[in-house]
């Protein structure tokens, strides 16, 4: 059997989030449904799994939005894509350190992959944590929803624009099982959504997270409803471009999308100007987007690694340096990885942001 036949049936057409939707999460097949893909072993590597001071600084960050949010006595946590549970298990350490948030806060995981939630779970192990696979259910605020590379790994759609006519790009896998493109003439709702958006109108080629922004109009009616923010931490950039950003990785090495399906990791860079355009129309005010370098630094990153790096061996100290230069230096993750938030509460003085 080839490779394509796992996954597609010949001539049929997808549009490119379908199709690496289909790559990604095709049950018994797909890349998240068949592989664990952080860590050495895996394709990749998180913040979270590069330093732990990555997650004790959103643990800060989060105790400090509980105070803008007036210390209440019950305040709720939603982590998208958990990854392998890294992240969480560093802030339940330092939490302990905040006893009265300790005991206000509640933790949800919003996961649907049952390889990643078990591993969540043997990792996390403790019975606080609740999972969620569905984010209508919840119900209280004040709430915070936190992403880490969350966005990035929602397929995406992409168009070419020719005047006025937006054309939409799909694959096809011919006789042979081979993959073909071909633009086929955008569906009128896409075309009016795209056109809504003012930072899309003189694009040429266009990149548009329609599954993605789908989950977060429900996160954006929940920020709302229940008041809080949304906390985004992924690689994209600040101006819409023209340019085609879907990548993918294979035994951390990059590699063409549509070799290794099933096999290697798909994501795409996230347009933060689009972004923000999107949760104004939601009824949510932003901060202006950062990046990561200079939020973590404003949350004493430097600061906190100075205090443990005297207690430190030389060889620790240097393994300590060169994870958090991989953090911050903006020729590695400094500056391509940014920061953003949207908000619905009547203060927006938010640790990090001007």
């Amino acid at each position: 059997m080839k490779p394509n036949q796992k996954f597609f049936n010949k001539s049929k057409l997808l549009p490119v989030d379908e199709f690496y939707k289909t790559v990604l999460y095709k049950k018994n097949y797909g890349y998240y449904s068949t592989k664990i893909p952080f860590g050495e072993k895996g394709d990749y590597i998180t913040s979270p799994k590069i330093s732990y001071l990555f997650s004790e600084m959103i643990a800060i960050w989060l105790v400090s939005t509980w105070e803008v949010f007036n210390k209440p006595k019950k305040f709720y946590i939603v982590e998208l894509g958990p990854g392998d549970g890294s992240l969480t298990k560093v802030l339940l350490n330092t939490f302990k350190k905040f006893p009265k948030f300790n005991s206000s806060k509640k933790i949800y995981l919003y996961e649907k992959n049952k390889i990643l939630k078990d591993l969540q779970k043997k990792n996390i192990n403790n019975k606080e944590i609740k999972w969620l696979n569905d984010l209508k259910k919840l119900k209280n605020g004040p709430i915070i929803f936190f992403g880490n590379e969350f966005l990035d790994a929602i397929p995406i759609k992409q168009f070419v624009r020719k005047k006025n006519l937006l054309f939409e790009k799909n694959y096809f896998i011919d006789k042979n099982f081979q993959i073909l493109k071909k633009f086929k003439k955008a569906q009128n709702r896409d075309l009016k959504i795209i056109n809504s958006y003012k930072c899309l109108r003189q694009l040429k080629f266009i990149e548009f997270p329609k599954l993605g922004y789908e989950l977060l109009k429900t996160i954006s009616k929940k920020v709302a409803q229940l008041k809080g923010c949304i906390l985004l931490i992924d690689y994209g950039y600040l101006k819409s471009n023209n340019q085609n950003t879907i990548q993918s990785v294979f035994k951390h090495k990059k590699n063409n999308p549509l070799n290794n399906l099933g096999k290697a990791d798909i994501t795409s860079h996230v347009n933060f100007k689009l972004l923000n355009e999107f949760f104004k129309k939601n009824n949510l005010k932003t901060k202006k987007t950062i990046s990561q370098s200079k939020f973590l630094r404003s949350l004493g990153i430097i600061e906190r690694a100075e205090i443990i790096n005297k207690k430190l061996l030389f060889k620790d100290q240097t393994n300590l340096y060169l994870r958090l230069k991989r953090l911050l230096s903006p020729n590695s993750m400094g500056n391509l990885f940014k920061v953003n938030l949207a908000y619905k509460f009547k203060k927006k003085d938010y640790a990090g942001f001007d």
